[in-house]
């Protein structure tokens, strides 16, 4: 027997793909046009903002879910525009510590507020309630392995 929903929640799906694609899309636009950067230059950043006493590149790759060569490139791009500064340990030769420099934090902070601003824009039209709403049906939808 097959769910009565099934095709309503199969169409749903899609369309949080089509919100979740254009939302992302507008928004590399943005930052590539008002910051000449990317949005995963931007994500580093977020990462490395929310973390200003440094994390390990592996570290950085899990919060981030790419690879360590991805999330590598990336700080070494920033690492050459004096955003971002590794810093080896002092009890382990191996491991390296990545973190924003002053300017890199005065930098990102600048970004980040004008992306607010433009998520903000994007999704302008939806009231409180809808925000209540949307995130209680996300929260439940993100819950595993339990039926409705």
């Amino acid at each position: 027997m097959t769910d009565p929903l099934s095709k309503r929640r199969l169409k749903t799906w899609i369309r949080l793909l089509g919100v979740t694609r254009s939302a992302e899309n507008h928004l590399r636009e943005f930052l590539r046009v008002n910051h000449d950067t990317t949005l995963p230059r931007f994500d580093v950043m977020a990462a490395l903002w929310r973390r200003r006493d440094g994390v390990t590149m592996s570290e950085l790759s899990r919060m981030l879910l790419v690879s360590n060569g991805n999330a590598t490139a990336v700080v070494d791009r920033l690492e050459k525009d004096g955003l971002a500064k590794r810093t080896q340990s002092a009890t382990d030769r191996r491991t390296v510590y990545v973190a924003l420099t002053e300017e890199g934090l005065r930098v990102f902070e600048g970004q980040a507020a004008d992306h607010e601003g433009e998520v903000n824009a994007l999704f302008g039209k939806l009231s409180e309630a809808d925000l209540d709403a949307l995130t209680e049906i996300l929260r439940r939808a993100a819950e595993k392995g339990e039926t409705t």
